[in-house]
This record gives structure tokens, sequence and C-alpha cells, in this order.
């Protein structure tokens, strides 16, 4: 039988299992909702539920396992988005649910975060931008409203963590899910003691950083029997799903990647000594790559969220899905560049670059929905070229190119919009599943498959469509020069 990996893959949307075979490709796949909920001990707060989590995990690998037919399963890893975390007794029991980044809990904290350090010093040590949602956050948060908590627990864990320990009974934090937590410090890749000792968190409450690619220890009985695979296989960490989106894109140092989803973050792999880190209101956050030696410079902003939010708006006569987006791309395709005037300036929430509420101007007694879309289109592409000029000066490196990944590349419109916009060839990854990918080129030799991580993936090929800059584009430069000019110089300070 051939060898596989299970990816475990939690998303704010999905949770998934994934099987991938030594050459990248997807073998099974079987996922099930995921949501937040209400917090029982804080009224208005979201928290994750940890055991719904590794429930559906189970479910999912169950129904992956039993698909596979002539492969196995021969290594398993956990990856999921950043920040969140949980504090936990040894023998796994949760002391409070786990904070969701979606909580606005936390919002005064980040605010009043001078009280402890200058945000200058810690986005300085740290990389990190100042978003409320930060693992920081919630740590002092529960410092001054809950103290019993951090008081009970024997350690606080990154969200991937929780699901390592299920599978193992071993306590690890991973260098890119700690990158995440504004903590750490860039240039040693571990917690900063600057930071623990000004804001008073005590360094014992986490699990020691180990590199993805280390395994952890091996799959226990009881979590076999609840997955449907073997016992005593590797697992091996991963983390933080934005590292090895990039990762599994294939994308070069000082290549830069946008990742196209519900939020929109433009990335850049570089040396982690070759770095000028930009002040605090340039916007650039700094994150730790999935390879030792490197950061991942990024700018994020919310993006199909938007897109989705006018789906709901203009098109909710269609089924929510891609009958819906077909017939508003079509309508779109259909309006020249420019939206005949309609500028749209959509709120961007804490990634974005526009204070205030979003609008939508130009309106005329002609305007239609479509108009709306399509402008939307062009204002999310004028934000990726500002985030492109921001990251490649922090970086000292000029792109040549753009790769772009994730769901939001699969609208052409959109993707010749942000070639025409970024006046370079803009690169799609055919492959819709980076981070999965990503994460299993870190198991693969776990497994056997390969003798290391930089083995796996020279022997991954990635399909890519390249949209070549277009005859909008020199209307496009004119037209971000004034969307710039007017509208990006007004971003937060």
């Amino acid at each position: 039988m051939e060898n596989a990996i299970l990816v475990l893959d939690c998303g704010a949307t999905n949770v998934r299992a994934v099987a991938v075979d030594r050459l990248g490709n997807l073998l099974a796949s079987h996922s099930l909702p995921n949501t937040v909920h209400p917090d029982p001990c804080f009224r208005g707060g979201l928290i994750w539920d940890a055991d719904e989590i590794w429930r559906k995990f189970a479910d999912c690998s169950g129904a992956v396992a039993k698909s596979l037919g002539n492969y196995r399963i021969a290594a398993v890893t956990v990856t999921t988005f950043g920040v969140d975390g949980a504090a936990m007794k040894k023998d796994g029991a949760l002391c409070y649910p786990v904070i969701s980044w979606q909580c606005n809990r936390t919002v005064a904290v980040m605010d009043n975060i001078g009280k402890y350090m200058p945000l200058s010093v810690l986005s300085s040590i740290s990389g990190l931008q100042p978003f409320h949602y930060n693992t920081i956050n919630k740590l002092i948060w529960f410092r001054e409203n809950s103290p019993d908590v951090l008081n009970a627990a024997d350690y606080y864990v990154l969200m991937p963590s929780i699901f390592l320990h299920k599978l193992t009974g071993e306590f690890v934090t991973d260098a890119t899910m700690a990158g995440t937590s504004m903590l750490t410090d860039l240039k040693n890749r571990q917690f900063s003691e600057e930071i623990l000792s000004a804001t008073r968190i005590e360094k014992h409450l986490f699990p020691p950083i180990i590199e993805p690619g280390t395994i952890i220890g091996k799959t226990t009985a009881e979590a076999a029997a609840e997955l449907g695979i073997e016992s005593g296989l590797p697992v091996v960490a991963t983390g933080h799903d934005t590292q090895f989106a990039v990762f599994g894109s294939g994308a070069g140092i000082n290549q830069p990647v946008l990742s196209s989803g519900t939020w929109e973050v433009l990335m850049a792999r570089s040396a982690a000594g070759n770095l000028t880190i930009p002040p605090v209101s340039a916007g650039v956050t700094i994150e730790l790559d999935a390879v030792a030696g490197f950061v991942d410079s990024g700018v994020q902003w919310v993006a199909s969220g938007v897109l989705e939010w006018i789906a709901k708006l203009f098109y909710a006569e269609y089924p929510k899905g891609p009958e819906q987006y077909k017939v508003m791309i079509d309508e779109a395709s259909r309006i020249p560049a420019g939206s005949e005037g309609v500028t749209v300036i959509p709120e961007l929430f804490d990634g974005g670059f526009i204070p205030g509420n979003g609008m939508i101007c130009g309106l005329k007694h002609n305007t239609t929905r479509a108009h709306i879309y399509r402008a939307t289109l062009e204002a999310l592409a004028f934000y990726a070229r500002a985030a492109l000029e921001t990251l490649s000066n922090a970086g000292g490196f000029e792109p040549e190119f753009v790769w772009g990944a994730g769901g939001g590349t699969r609208n052409h419109l959109w993707n010749q919009i942000r070639a025409d916009v970024l006046q370079l060839p803009f690169k799609t990854i055919k492959r819709s599943e980076t981070t999965v990918l990503g994460a299993a080129l870190f198991a693969m030799p776990a497994a056997g498959m390969y003798t290391s991580v930089e083995e796996a993936a020279g022997s991954i090929e990635n399909p890519v469509e390249t949209y070549l800059p277009g005859n909008n584009q020199e209307f496009y430069k004119k037209l971000y020069s004034d969307f710039k000019t007017q509208w990006l110089s007004k971003r937060r300070p």
C-alpha cells in the first residue's frame, strides 16, 4: 500500500480532514461546518467549542479513512487559523473555552496596551500589528478579569496544539502559531522575555516552541480509534494555516503571494536578517515563516467578506454559491473599466486602510448592481497594489509578478483586474488547497515519503494560470493614482 498524509484543517468556516499523496494530490476530503458559539461564561463573548471541533475532526477523518482504497495514513498533522488558544490542565481539560478571534472583548485591552509597553516597542519586537484578537490581549484579559483561569492552568496552548495533545498527549507550541501571538521575538523565534515581563505573563505557561516538521509523538490508541486510523502513527507539528498556504504555493523568497479568501493576505517570505521592520503605521505584519531563518511579511484586509455582503444585498434571488457568482461576474464583465465613475470604499475592519465607515460614490440614475460589484473588485485590487508597494518597500525587493492562491482566485474577472492594476503578471495557482499541501509537505518525511521537506516540495508541480496586464492597465494606473491620493492617504495612524 502507498502512504498518505492526513491533514486535520480547522478553519473559521469548515473543519476538514484531507488525505494527500506523495505528489500533493488530494486523495479524499471530508468537511463539516464550523461555527462560533456564545460564551457561557461571558455575556456577548464568542468561543470555539474545542470538543465539538475534535468530534468533527473524528467524523471527517473516519469518512476519509474509509475511502482511501490502496492508501494508508502514515502520518498526521494539524493546521488552524492563528492567535486563538486555551488555558489547559495537564490532563487536557480546558480551564476556559477557546476565545474566538471574532470576539470583541479584547478591543479595550489592545487600545490600552500602552500601560504595559509602548505599542511601537511591542510591534518592533513581535513584528505584529495591533489587532485586538492577538493572543497577548486574551491573556491580559484573563489577568485583568478572570485571573483564576490562568492561575489554575498548567499551560496556555495555541489552537493546533489543543488537537496535537488530543492526538498524542504531548504539549508543544509550534513556531508559526507562536508568531501570531504578539509575544515572540522575531530575532530568535522564542517568546520575548521583555514582552512577557512587561505584561506579567509567566513564561512557564507556554509549552516549548518546536519547529514545523518536528515529530512530537504518536497517535494514542484512544485518538486513533476516534479518528478511524492506526495507533502509533507519527504526529507532526505544522501550525498556522497562512504560513503553510504560502509554502504550499511554491513561492520563492521575495515572491509575493496573495492569499484570497474572506480575508486577503499579501505576504512575502524573506530572510529574517534582511528585513527592515517598518513603523506600525505602515500596516505590515511580520510573522514567523514555516522555515527557521525566514519571516513572512504581510498586509491583510477583508476581501471576499465584502463581496459576500454585496451578493447578499443585490443578488439574493440566486442560491448562494457558484451560480450566484457566475451571474455577478458575467454582469460585471459587461461594465467598462472604471465602473463608469462608481467608486466603492469598503471599510476593511482591523486590517484595512480606510478609517470610519465605507461608502459607495458616483451613483447615477443608470447605476446597476453590476457597477457596484465591479467597482468593489477594482477597489480591492487597489488595496492589493497599495499593499504590494508597502511590502516591497519593507522587504527591499522589486516584484516581477504576484502569485495568487485561494478561493478568490477562481474569479477570472477579478484576476484580470488585479493584473491590470498591479501592472504585473498575476499567476494563479490552480491547486485549491495550498494550505493542506503545505502542511502535508512538512509531514511527508515523517511518513518516509522523502528525506526532507525541501525534497518533498521540489517533487510537487503546481499548475499555474497567468493573467498578463491588458489594455486597461494604463487607465487603471491613473485611476489608482487618484484612488491612492483621495482614499489610501487616509489610513489609520
